[in-house]
């Protein structure tokens, strides 16, 4: 009989797969020996792979030109980065470097803008793609980019308030975009997008308001699906309804030259998962093409929005099993280093599933088992009532330890969860090390940020006194110290 962990996952699922191998018993994740990364960097730990960025870049890049090639589709394709996906430098600079623009969503966003140009990473001519509700503070920002240079920004207007209030500080000419407002899935709690204006009120407000404006000029009508872009019956009948908008807009709007379709590639969140990325996006670009061709207006040039699938697949949240806990005759608890409350806030506010493996012992038998993080919280578990498949991992032994990792955690965990800060139950933040490969493809490893101590977490709660580092609080070290 086979009852190792490799012969269930080489039983199930094709194996290997491109990002995963196994090598002396542990796994490797794009080439990376990840027992070795834990024996150097210890755990909890979260990594960022930075090669994987442009890589997905890349390949989105290729999916377009090459369906827009065999379609003979006549218009560009502009790829943007979702910035709330990730505002980490280190991320908008490996942006930046394989090309893609910027899509912001709030009012520091444009700070970072600043500050990118500051550095020499962004000139003035980066297209930056200004979305989302505008504050005040927000267009004062869009307002203050342009005088100062900046003449490829693009903000997306919302509704006809912020249309008013933008109208009134602007002095300089300025592409500007419309969101249109998408009609929710049915079983959503809502019936309409709260974010963009009406399909039917979108050709009226051109006319009677933006098309008279001397500053403003609409370039771009801005889709987008809360769904993301699937094969369903929702979201062809939701860009069915936007092209209905665009060529209608077209013929009265000769300055009207792109469509933004928004974000919504899906990452890998199993090793069964499957995604005709390929045919997806032909299939999208070929209703495009149809429904103007119909209409007799030119093509658009494509706008895409990608935050998760730019970054999720780069990132990895690594954790210990500290101790296991038999509640009954069925639940077996391994505990983790951490919480996954406060470190994989999505796993517990939208059940989101990651990609799970053990980082050794893949030789063992295994167990099914449920997962539970460090805090006081019932919620704070990651097991098989909240995800599709039950959870099986190698076998608990005090003598031999488990290590696990979530995979593709790359995309909205540290912005949800709060990098530094205060977290529930005083969790500490994970260290985070950045991983990159040289010229000659050899790995550099890069600590970005340390796990917190005491001092740090109490001064932020306003405590000044002199913290004892032995007492102030345990480290989950030391807790993996006392379960052993």
């Amino acid at each position: 009989m086979k009852l190792q962990y490799f012969d269930l996952v080489d039983q199930t699922f094709d194996w290997p797969q491109p990002e995963f191998e196994i090598e002396n018993n542990a796994l490797l994740f794009h080439g990376i020996p990840m027992m070795e990364l834990v024996e150097r960097f210890g755990s909890p730990l979260r990594i960022t792979y930075l090669p994987k960025i442009g890589e997905n870049i890349r390949l989105a890049h290729g999916w377009f030109r090459g369906a827009m090639k065999k379609l003979n589709y006549p218009g560009a394709y502009h790829y943007c980065y979702v910035t709330k996906s990730s505002h980490f430098r280190h991320i908008t600079e490996e942006v930046i470097k394989h090309g893609a623009h910027l899509e912001t969503s709030s009012a520091f966003d444009l700070d970072i803008v600043k500050a990118l140009h500051a550095d020499g990473k962004l000139d003035y001519d980066a297209r930056i793609i200004c979305n989302g509700f505008k504050t005040d503070g927000y267009l004062s920002r869009i307002v203050e980019l342009r005088k100062a240079g900046f003449h490829n920004l693009l903000p997306v207007i919302d509704n006809q308030d912020e249309f008013k209030r933008f109208s009134a500080q602007i002095d300089r000419p300025i592409e500007v975009g419309i969101r249109i407002a998408t009609e929710e899935e049915p079983k959503f709690a809502f019936y309409t997008s709260r974010l963009g204006i009406g399909y039917q009120r979108i050709a009226g407000f051109y006319e009677q308001q933006l098309k008279t404006n001397p500053h403003m000029q609409l370039k771009m009508l801005h889709f987008f699906c809360n769904t993301g872009i699937r094969d369903t019956a929702y979201y062809w009948n939701e860009l069915r309804k936007a092209m209905r908008v665009y060529t209608d807009l077209k013929k009265i709007c000769p300055s009207l030259t792109a469509l933004n379709i928004g974000g919504g590639l899906p990452t890998k969140n199993s090793l069964a998962f499957e995604y005709d990325y390929e045919y997806m996006i032909e299939a999208i670009l070929e209703q495009i093409q149809i429904a103007c061709n119909e209409e007799g207006v030119p093509p658009p040039d494509i706008y895409t929005e990608f935050g998760s699938f730019t970054v999720a697949e780069a990132g990895a949240t690594i954790f210990k099993v500290i101790h296991q806990k038999r509640q009954n005759d069925r639940e077996k608890w391994n505990l983790i280093d951490s919480s996954f409350m406060t470190t994989l806030p999505d796993s517990w506010a939208i059940n989101k599933r990651f990609l799970m493996l053990p980082l050794n012992r893949w030789s063992d038998a295994y167990e099914r088992v449920f997962l539970g993080g460090l805090t006081c919280d019932s919620d704070d578990y990651y097991n098989s009532e909240q995800h599709l498949n039950a959870i099986y991992l190698p076998q608990f032994k005090t003598d031999k330890p488990l290590y696990i990792g979530f995979f593709n955690t790359g995309a909205y965990q540290d912005n949800i969860s709060g990098h530094g800060g205060v977290h529930h139950c005083l969790i500490p933040g994970l260290k985070h090390v950045l991983i990159d490969r040289d010229a000659n493809d050899a790995l550099h490893f890069e600590v970005f940020s340390d796990s917190q101590s005491p001092e740090e977490v109490l001064t932020l709660l306003g405590y000044k006194t002199d913290v004892d580092k032995n007492t102030a609080q345990t480290s989950p070290e030391q807790i993996s110290k006392h379960a052993e």
